[in-house]
């Protein structure tokens, strides 16, 4: 799962190269990007629940480059009351039922986009107690998760609202190490594209993405664990949320008994 990121402002249009954005592409996002970036505030820890903007990639003729509330709302939604009520339940999009969940399949078909984020948090399970984890690239490079975005119109006041979902698959090794919820069946972790894949998720058919529905073992992650997420001793959105913190519960040797 995937509920919590980190995705900073400077210089996010460049990931486009990464996609296959032309030079002249990439200048034509970069001067999009300047009249964006005031809005989009630095996520060093963002919760999906509170449905902050995130910069996505989308393609429709061309490459674009939106900001999108985390959460994605379906078109046929029929309130406000109904948006806020599914957006809960719509952070995630597991990539196994991705074209047949009605939530979803309209999105998966027809919008599917590229989030790009510098890392991403999940939680590890000990002794009754969870343990939050930061996760990135080796290289601190970006990660280029694949998404479906939607745009929602809102009748009562007439706006119109971009939202979108990551979609997820089941947990590569490092994942599994962490990821071990024991209310799940198995780990998960966010559909993770390679570089030559971004362009194929964005504009191939979908027989073609659903290939790419698979777990990441080729990206070197790293991971470390991080004070805690909520509560007194949450730090905020702040750079220093991503530094390391020791739990010595951790530490601990196994027990036979544990």
């Amino acid at each position: 799962m995937c509920y919590e990121a980190s995705q900073l402002a400077e210089k996010i249009y460049r990931e486009a190269v990464r996609i296959g954005a032309s030079k002249e592409e990439v200048e034509r996002l970069k001067f999009k990007w300047e009249s964006l970036k005031d809005i989009h505030k630095n996520h060093y820890h963002s919760n999906a629940f509170s449905h902050e903007k995130f910069a996505v990639f989308t393609f429709k003729e061309k490459l674009d480059l939106e900001l999108c509330h985390w959460g994605l709302i379906p078109s046929w939604t029929k309130s406000e009351k109904q948006a806020r009520e599914i957006c809960n339940k719509t952070i995630n999009a597991r990539g196994e039922t991705l074209f047949e969940k009605i939530s979803f399949r309209k999105a998966a078909s027809e919008s599917r986009c590229i989030l790009p984020l510098d890392g991403f948090y999940e939680y590890h399970h000990k002794n009754g107690k969870t343990f939050p984890y930061f996760i990135q690239t080796n290289t601190k490079k970006r990660l280029m998760l694949g998404g479906i975005k939607e745009t929602w119109l809102n009748k009562l006041s007439g706006e119109l609202i971009d939202t979108f979902s990551i979609v997820t698959t089941k947990g590569n090794e490092v994942l599994e190490k962490i990821h071990n919820n024991p209310k799940l069946k198995e780990a998960r972790m966010p559909l993770l594209l390679e570089d030559q894949d971004a362009k194929s998720w964005l504009t191939n058919s979908a027989e073609d993405a659903r290939k790419l529905i698979v777990p990441n073992v080729t990206s070197v992650l790293n991971s470390h664990t991080v004070q805690r997420l909520k509560g007194r001793e949450y730090l905020g959105n702040i750079p220093e949320v991503q530094s390391v913190y020791t739990y010595n519960e951790l530490l601990e040797p196994p027990s036979l008994f544990s």
